[in-house]
């Protein structure tokens, strides 16, 4: 019978200055990755796993509310992750995508809409927070082919260059003239400080933003 180890079974050989009775670093490597596999092969890591069919699929699903609102006049209803923001609820999921993402927290004034009439950044409004809400874009102030007056008046004053920023300074506009925030344009400048243009129109803006306001008068 033959007495000869295999190679496998025989522990690499003690690096210069290591003691003979203790595990070598390359043993001690060698056996903590092999312990390591194996739990990953048990499916320790593998958390749903081991929670059961059940449980793995109900912690994948993320809580979802039905939500009614209406937008730009048409009654909408849908279903959506409770997660969901109003600007993704427009653009994802209706299709509206004259309101633009731009820092999608709230400092840059791209995603601004109409709530009941009111200014919001809809980058930080919750969907389903809007129950029976009246929503406003962009796309909602012209009447057909007839352009909103600060639409307008956007194009005579060249208000704008690249243009990304342009639907929320327009919708902020139109919410700045009807709260009555239009007595100077330091008046204006104050309060649509929170729509940033980054090609530094802000002149123009606020002059097509006079103009809208002196003919409403």
């Amino acid at each position: 019978m033959s007495t000869e180890v295999p190679e496998s079974a025989v522990p690499p050989p003690a690096e210069a200055g290591e003691s003979s009775s203790a595990p070598s670093r390359r043993t001690f490597i060698a056996t903590t990755g092999a312990v390591g596999s194996a739990v990953v092969a048990g499916g320790v890591i593998g958390g749903t796993h081991l929670l059961g069919p059940e449980k793995a699929a109900a912690a994948d699903t993320s809580p979802s509310s039905r939500v009614s609102l209406t937008v730009n006049g048409t009654r909408r209803t849908v279903t959506v992750d409770n997660r969901t923001s109003l600007l993704d609820l427009l653009r994802e999921h209706f299709d509206l995508t004259g309101s633009k993402k731009g820092c999608n927290a709230g400092a840059c004034g791209a995603c601004t809409v109409l709530v009941d009439g009111r200014r919001v950044n809809s980058c930080l409004t919750l969907a389903v927070r809007l129950e029976g809400a009246e929503v406003t874009t962009v796309e909602g102030l012209a009447k057909g082919d007839q352009l909103h007056p600060l639409q307008q008046a956007f194009i005579d004053e060249d208000a704008f260059q690249c243009g990304y920023c342009t639907p929320g300074q327009i919708v902020s506009g139109v919410g700045c003239i009807q709260e009555g925030h239009t007595g100077s344009s330091e008046e204006i400048r104050e309060w649509m400080s929170g729509n940033i243009c980054r090609c530094g129109c802000y002149v123009k803006i606020v002059r097509a933003v006079e103009q809208t306001a002196a003919g409403r008068k």
